[in-house]
């Protein structure tokens, strides 16, 4: 599937090496672009290869009030490498450089950045996922395993970075009473 897109969208070849990741960005135009930068640089210098952004499609008629009132602007970054030597570890390192640098933007969120998953993360009903985003209904889209978790917090306002599931693991919540106990 995201062979093809890249195929389809910057005519590249991506071959056995490559990385995706779903980011959620502000729909302030000044920050999206801001915030794209300095993910594409701090890729480029771990020596991967930045290919280009993909819109991921999306039907915001599953969101509720709260879900479009602070909605992102979901996009996914597609990386190139010449090998997939260390490949997870460049990955991490460009995804803490650029978080770090942009520490201060509460609207930007690296959902996942990986050459082995991809979190569809979503601020909606769990039900509603696979309506909310259209790549779920892609023939094309193939995985050897999906996890799947729903959260439903009750001691922190929603937000969309807090849609389960994280980006290497889930939980059932409650971790923050082991140190209030």
């Amino acid at each position: 599937f995201f062979k093809q897109q890249a195929k389809a969208l910057f005519d590249a070849e991506l071959g056995d090496a490559f990385a995706i990741g779903m980011i959620f960005l502000s729909q302030d135009p000044q920050k999206k672009q801001h915030a794209r930068q300095v993910l594409e640089q701090e890729i480029n210098n771990e020596g991967l290869e930045f290919v280009g952004w993909r819109t991921v499609p999306t039907d915001t008629q599953f969101c509720g009030p709260m879900a479009l009132d602070c909605l992102p602007d979901i996009q996914q970054v597609f990386v190139k490498a010449a090998n997939s030597d260390k490949l997870a570890v460049k990955l991490y390192t460009a995804r803490r450089k650029a978080e770090q640098q942009l520490a201060q933007d509460d609207e930007f969120y690296i959902c996942s950045l990986s050459d082995t998953v991809v979190s569809y993360k979503g601020l909606v009903m769990p039900v509603d996922l696979p309506r909310f985003y259209l790549d779920l209904a892609e023939p094309t889209l193939e995985t050897a395993i999906c996890v799947f978790h729903q959260r439903f917090s009750t001691n922190t306002a929603p937000k969309w970075p807090l849609a389960q599931p994280f980006r290497l693991i889930a939980h059932n919540g409650e971790i923050n009473t082991i140190s209030g106990n």
